[in-house]
């Protein structure tokens, strides 16, 4: 039978990835029966001093002891990883190496310079090879990367089941990242009951990355909208599609669900934590091959010029503005913005956010209204103007998205100069 023809100048094709899944409580103390899947011997467990201070990487090696495998614990992790900070930790790696296998415990700040870690350990090349273009030279690795288990100690970043990892540029002033498909975790091992003593604080900005990575990659640009691509060009982010859909779908529904109460009661609700956690693996499944856009684009550049803003909840001892804070704080506009280039998936994702809202007279308002409705709910600042930013800063903050042209390729609706430098201007207050 002869196949029909396609026509060669429009896509047809998507890719979707994920990583095999372990989840539920007392996950974690099953890490060192998986790692003898892999024939290691001898592991890296990478972590930060707030989540070593919990006990978590001490116990992942007593499981991992358990069945004759050697560890060590690297605690270096920088909350909100810069190109200094995943270097000096790389440095770390390759001084004490050969390692056979890496576990990655934390936030996405650990798993991603695990990943870092593990990429730049595997094989020749440095950090900025790798980069994404047009700030590093976007290099592909070489061959295999060793086992990597994921182990997330927040609810937030997805980074468990994503094929990249996001660190600052210190000299740039900017937030960037590294994007291939074996980056992505040889397995992600979840563990709801670590995230029981998490400050609300801490639940409310890693949630809202949730939020973000669900909506901008329900409405990110159809994939069969791109031009075709040749094999050897396809890239992680794909563009929405059938698969990905589902996996946001998904997490929007639990975070409708639980979202409010982990932040307000998320102490001792085991079942809010679980659905969390679930949330925010099922949206790395979805935006980890679909993309992300604006949000994410815009957020870049905020956490990196940040100024003298320190959240509660986080450590103290430098300003910073928290990822999952940062991508929030021009959501409502950005979602305004891309309202009219898919008004159905808008209006879908609001209802899934939100199923009891009242219905707005302007339906471009729906999905930003449910956002504030949120963000002012569980403490999110109002806007940038809420983390140091005033109108004077959007001239040098609108570069730095503009960079990001990896993520501002998948919105629907491709904002110029002026568009982003409009969305942020009206972001320095939300409410």
């Amino acid at each position: 039978m002869t196949p029909p023809n396609v026509d060669l100048t429009e896509e047809t094709i998507f890719t979707w990835g994920a990583p095999p899944l372990k989840f539920g409580a007392g996950a974690i103390d099953e890490i060192g029966f998986e790692m003898t899947g892999y024939n290691a011997r001898r592991v890296l467990i990478v972590t930060d001093p707030g989540v070593r201070g919990l006990g978590i990487p001490e116990r992942i090696a007593e499981s991992l002891a358990r069945h004759d495998i050697g560890s060590e614990i690297f605690d270096g992790v920088h909350v909100e990883p810069t190109d200094d900070s995943m270097t000096k930790a790389t440095e770390y790696a390759r001084a004490q190496g050969p390692w056979d296998g890496f576990v990655a415990v934390g936030g996405g700040s650990a798993i991603d310079t695990a990943k870092a870690i593990n990429l730049l350990t595997s094989g020749p090349g440095e950090l900025m090879d790798f980069i994404n273009k047009p700030i590093g030279n976007a290099k592909v690795p070489e061959g295999p990367l060793k086992p990597l288990i994921a182990v997330p100690t927040t609810a937030g970043t997805g980074s468990e089941s994503t094929a990249m990892c996001v660190l600052d540029i210190l000299s740039m002033k900017v937030k960037t990242g590294i994007s291939h498909w074996r980056l992505r975790p040889t397995l992600a091992v979840i563990d709801p009951l670590v995230t029981m003593s998490l400050p609300p604080e801490v639940t409310a900005a890693s949630g809202m990355d949730i939020v973000c990575h669900a909506l901008e990659s329900y409405t990110a640009r159809w994939y069969t909208t791109f031009d075709r691509k040749r094999p050897e060009e396809r890239v992680t982010y794909c563009g929405s599609n059938p698969v990905s859909d589902l996996w946001c779908e998904k997490s929007m529904a639990l975070l409708a669900q639980s979202f409010r109460t982990a932040v307000h009661r998320g102490a001792d609700d085991v079942e809010a934590r679980s659905n969390m956690m679930m949330a925010a693996t099922f949206a790395g499944m979805g935006f980890g091959n679909s993309g992300v856009h604006i949000p994410h684009a815009n957020a870049y550049p905020i956490a990196g010029q940040v100024k003298d803003f320190r959240p509660a909840g986080y450590p103290q001892d430098e300003a910073m503005v928290p990822h999952g804070m940062s991508v929030s704080l021009t959501a409502p506009e950005a979602f305004r913005f891309s309202f009219s280039s898919a008004p159905e998936r808008h209006l879908k994702a609001a209802e899934l956010m939100a199923p009891r809202a009242d219905k707005h007279d302007d339906p471009r308002e729906q999905l930003p209204s449910i956002l504030i409705d949120l963000m002012r709910d569980i403490g999110i600042p109002n806007g940038i103007g809420g983390v140091g930013f005033t109108e004077s800063d959007v001239p040098d903050l609108v570069p730095g998205t503009m960079q990001q042209q990896r993520l501002l390729a998948t919105c629907p609706k491709p904002p110029t100069e002026d568009d982003i430098a409009d969305i942020l201007t009206k972001s320095i207050e939300n409410w």
